[in-house]
């Protein structure tokens, strides 16, 4: 599957909603299992990319690290009901793809399951379409290595994705994608799915 068909199955998959502001969808082929994640639906979605004070998260190596309140609770409230399909040996691959809000969960998605299934780290890929920032202070080589197959797709100066803003600590893991060309969209035009999939196009990915 393409960027491009990748991005349109994000945008146009049936969610479920878990919980007050978690969406997510499932597609499964063979042994392949698609988590898909919607981004910002209403107002409580928006209240929480806000909220975005770091969260002691997980601790390794005595190290805690940490990672955006908001998105972190909304993950939490998510967690439960994809853990059984996580968990099911009969997949062999997984891809984690979301747009926008969806992406941030996308990111916490895909380093459960790293933690959790460690017989498909050589399978496992992600993707954020117009991701936000969602951790803080990672700086452990190891822990970054959970991340090493995400990319987070940028268009150009997408406002989205520069948030929230690096000089408070929070950074970009895994591959960060850069479509589009500069002087095209203005930082918030550059953020639609219409204008993100144009240049997906244009891209030939």
């Amino acid at each position: 599957m393409t960027l491009s068909q990748l991005f349109q199955l994000c945008i146009s998959s049936p969610y479920k909603k878990v919980g007050v502001a978690a969406n997510y969808a499932l597609k499964r082929e063979n042994d392949l299992l698609y988590i898909l994640f919607q981004d910002s639906d209403g107002k409580v979605d928006w209240k929480n990319n806000l909220d975005f004070p770091a969260k002691a998260y997980k601790r390794m190596n005595k190290t805690v690290w940490f990672a955006h309140r908001g998105f972190l609770k909304v993950w939490k409230e998510i967690e439960p009901y994809l853990a059984p399909y996580v968990a099911d040996t009969s997949v062999k691959k997984i891809v984690v793809a979301g747009y926008s809000h969806g992406g941030a969960l996308a990111l916490l998605c895909h380093e459960y399951v790293w933690y959790h299934r460690p017989d498909l780290h050589s399978s496992l890929q992600g993707y954020g379409f117009g991701a936000p920032r969602v951790f803080w202070g990672i700086k452990n080589k190891l822990l970054k290595k959970r991340w090493e197959q995400f990319t987070v797709i940028r268009n150009i100066n997408d406002l989205v994705t520069h948030l929230p803003p690096a000089f408070l600590g929070f950074t970009h893991v895994g591959e960060l994608l850069k479509i589009g060309k500069r002087g095209k969209y203005t930082r918030i035009q550059a953020h639609y799915a219409d204008n993100i999939a144009k240049e997906l196009e244009n891209a030939g990915l």
